[in-house]
C-alpha cells in the first residue's frame, strides 16, 4: 500500500525540485576534476518554519534527498517579533533533526522597520536564509509556499497597481544563481496541513497569519473567502494560474526591454527621450525602471507611481522639474536626456 495521496503529493513535487538542483549542479560542475564530482554531495536545505507548509516539505525532502544521493538539512529563522520565539525555533530544530535533517539550526535576525513590518521581516529572514546557504555551500534552499499562498500574493499585488511583473506572483525558482525553490506552487495549503496530519508530524501555527493587523492576514481570512463566496470556488487556482500567464508575459517584455535598452542610450552611456518615446510604453517603462534600480532605487519600494511619473518626463514634457525617487534617486530630463542618478 503507497503513501496517503497528500504524502504522495508533495513527495513527487519534491523529488521533480531535487532532480532540477541535481542537473543545475551537474551544469555547473561539468569543468570540475572527475575525483571532485565523484565526491561532491550537494546540500539542499528546507527553510522551515514549523508551520504546516514547512513541516510538510522538510518530511519530503527527508524522504527523497538520500533517495537522489543529496545531504538535507534544514533552517529556521527566529524573528524574535513574539514572546518565546527562541524557544519555538530550538522545537522546530528538534523536530527537523528528527526527521534526519542535518544541519539542523536556528538563525536569530533583527527585523527592521523599512517598508511596514511584513516586509521588514520578509528582508531579515531572506537575509539569513542567503547567509546560511553561503555558511553551508548550499545548492538550494526550499521554500513552502503553496498555491494558496500565490494567490494571495497575486491580489496583493493587484491592489498595489505595480503591473505584470507584480501580478506574476513568486517564481518557482528565484534567487542568486536559482538558490530558492518553491515545490508546492500547484499544491494547496490543506494538502500539505493533510500531509502533515497522516504522518503525524506537529505542526505550529503562527499567531501573526490570524492577527487582523497584518494585511496577508486580513487577505486570508477575509478578502479570499469573500471572493470565493461572491464567485464560487476556483478562484485561488484562477489566480495561480493567472500568475504563471503573467510571469511568462513579463519575461517575454523583460526580455524585449534588455535587448532594446542599448538602441536607446547615447555615447555616454545616457537614455535618449526621443528614443525611448518611440518603443511601446511596457519595453520603456521596464527601462526606466531598471535604470533607477541602478541608480540606487530599492526595488521593493519603487512602484508604479514612480515609474510613470518618471514616464511623463519622456511623454509629457512641460518643463517639469525633478523627479524624487525611493533611495534618494532623483530622475530629471536635461538636454533630450533623461538623467537618473543618486540627487
Amino acid at each position: 500500500m503507497g503513501p496517503h495521496p497528500a504524502v504522495a503529493a508533495i513527495r513527487l513535487a519534491v523529488r521533480r525540485v531535487l532532480h532540477d538542483v541535481l542537473t543545475d549542479v551537474q551544469r555547473s560542475s561539468e569543468n570540475d576534476p572527475p575525483s571532485a564530482r565523484e565526491q561532491a554531495q550537494p546540500l539542499v536545505l528546507v527553510a522551515c518554519s514549523g508551520g504546516a507548509d514547512s513541516m510538510a516539505l522538510a518530511s519530503a525532502l527527508a524522504f527523497e534527498a538520500p533517495k537522489l544521493g543529496i545531504r538535507a538539512g534544514g533552517v529556521t529563522v527566529d524573528h524574535g517579533l513574539q514572546p518565546g520565539s527562541d524557544l519555538r525555533a530550538a522545537e522546530v530544530v528538534v523536530r527537523m533533526a528528527a526527521l534526519g535533517l542535518t544541519p539542523a539550526e536556528s538563525v536569530a535576525v533583527d527585523v527592521g522597520r523599512d517598508g511596514g513590518p511584513e516586509a521588514a521581516a520578509r528582508d531579515a529572514r531572506y537575509a539569513a536564509l542567503d547567509a546560511a546557504a553561503e555558511r553551508h555551500s548550499a545548492a538550494a534552499v526550499l521554500l513552502g509556499h503553496t498555491r494558496d499562498d500565490q494567490a494571495e500574493t497575486v491580489l496583493l499585488g493587484l491592489a498595489r497597481g505595480s503591473g505584470i511583473r507584480s501580478l506574476s506572483g513568486m517564481a518557482a525558482t528565484s534567487g542568486a544563481a536559482g538558490r530558492y525553490r518553491r515545490p508546492f506552487l500547484h499544491i494547496d495549503r490543506q494538502t500539505a496541513r493533510k500531509a502533515c496530519m497522516v504522518q503525524s508530524l506537529p505542526v505550529w501555527d503562527d499567531p501573526h497569519n490570524a492577527d487582523p493587523a497584518y494585511t496577508r492576514s486580513r487577505l486570508r481570512h477575509e478578502g479570499l473567502p469573500a471572493l470565493e463566496k461572491a464567485l464560487g470556488k476556483g478562484v485561488v487556482e484562477a489566480l495561480a494560474r493567472t500568475a504563471q500567464l503573467s510571469r511568462d508575459d513579463a519575461d517575454a517584455l523583460d526580455s524585449w526591454a534588455a535587448q532594446a535598452e542599448t538602441s536607446v542610450r547615447d555615447a555616454t552611456g545616457l537614455l535618449e527621450c526621443a528614443k525611448l518615446y518611440a518603443l511601446p510604453p511596457a519595453v520603456r517603462r521596464r527601462i526606466v525602471r531598471r535604470a533607477a534600480i541602478e541608480a540606487g532605487a530599492p526595488a521593493g519600494s519603487l512602484f508604479a507611481r514612480h515609474i510613470e511619473e518618471v514616464d511623463r518626463l519622456i511623454t509629457g514634457w512641460r518643463g517639469q522639474g525633478a523627479i524624487n525617487l525611493p533611495g534618494k534617486v532623483v530622475a530629471q530630463r536635461q538636454g533630450g536626456r533623461l538623467v537618473i542618478r543618486q540627487g
